[in-house]
């Protein structure tokens, strides 16, 4: 069956996209610990993060530290957040969010009621950080 995740990358639910690639790809959680709280997600259903070919771990990487950039430039925070959990959905992700505290680390203060409004506009901030930080390839139009 595949992951809730497989079927946003595959258009099945919705997403609200800031990075495609043809390995990876970020879109914002429904329930932010804070404005522009991305996922960044492989397109391979691979459930442990430990399980990944050290390439695409690598690739996660990079794109974590590039949405991580976007989110300290476009929200003005002072650091980038950086978690993997992956009890949520069995399907590897990496949670990158504006910090400016460790409250963000508390996954339990996502909230799921974030007005859509929002959720749209730190999607926008977050491609138009992205193309001006020079990442446009990857940034899909809103």
């Amino acid at each position: 069956m595949a992951s809730v995740f497989s079927k946003i990358i595959a258009g099945e639910l919705p997403g609200r996209f800031v990075w495609q690639d043809p390995e990876v790809v970020a879109f914002l959680t429904i329930a932010p610990v804070a404005q522009g709280h991305t996922l960044v997600v492989p397109r391979a259903e691979v459930d442990r993060w430990t399980d990944l070919e050290p390439a695409l771990l690598t690739r996660l990487n990079e794109v974590a530290q590039a949405v991580g950039k976007a989110v300290i430039q476009g929200f003005g925070a002072s650091r980038a957040g950086y978690l993997i959990a992956g009890f949520e959905v069995p399907h590897t992700h990496i949670h990158v969010f504006p910090a400016n505290d460790m409250s963000g680390f508390d996954l339990t203060v996502a909230d799921p009621d974030t007005p859509a409004e929002e959720s749209d506009a730190a999607a926008d901030t977050l491609r138009r950080t992205l193309r001006d930080l020079g990442y446009g390839e990857f940034v899909p139009e809103g």
